[in-house]
């Protein structure tokens, strides 16, 4: 009887370090599991980053379309489908100039945060972080609007 009684005890020890160095690994493994978790979104913070680091070649243009009127003059709302598609934009970013046929680079008349008017279906449509944006060419740009 004395035997398994005290089979029983050290069997009890046993599984209450292992109960013991479980709980030790698994705090260990929590913070490495939160290095890992405030590693990943730093990553993720500094991709979407990179992605409005878009610069168009040439003489393109990349325009974020101005919201379209919701309302008529006389306060009739418009549902989407019957909603015109924009024809002004502001000016996100530029590239370097159309090239000449000599090789110079001519520089382009927009700048950066200026708001355009450009054609009704130019350019292509693109997607940046859930928002549409257009890449047009200066050709395209109908006119500057002044505040």
């Amino acid at each position: 009887m004395k035997k398994s009684k005290t089979g029983l005890r050290k069997q009890k020890q046993i599984f209450s370090k292992k109960n013991l160095s479980k709980n030790k690994n698994s705090n260990k493994d929590s913070k490495e599991n939160q290095k890992l978790d405030t590693t990943v979104k730093q990553q993720d913070t500094v991709r979407k980053e990179e992605a409005m680091r878009i610069t168009p070649l040439g003489d393109r243009i990349l325009v974020k379309p101005l919201e379209a009127e919701e309302k008529t003059k006389g306060g009739i709302i418009l549902p989407d489908t019957a909603k015109e598609k924009p024809q002004e934009g502001k000016v996100v970013a530029v590239g370097k100039g159309k090239l000449l046929e000599d090789g110079k680079i001519q520089p382009l008349e927009v700048k950066v945060g200026d708001r355009i008017l450009y054609g009704k279906y130019s350019g292509t449509e693109i997607k940046l972080d859930g928002e549409e944006h257009l890449i047009i060419r200066e050709e395209d740009v109908l006119a500057i609007v002044s505040d």
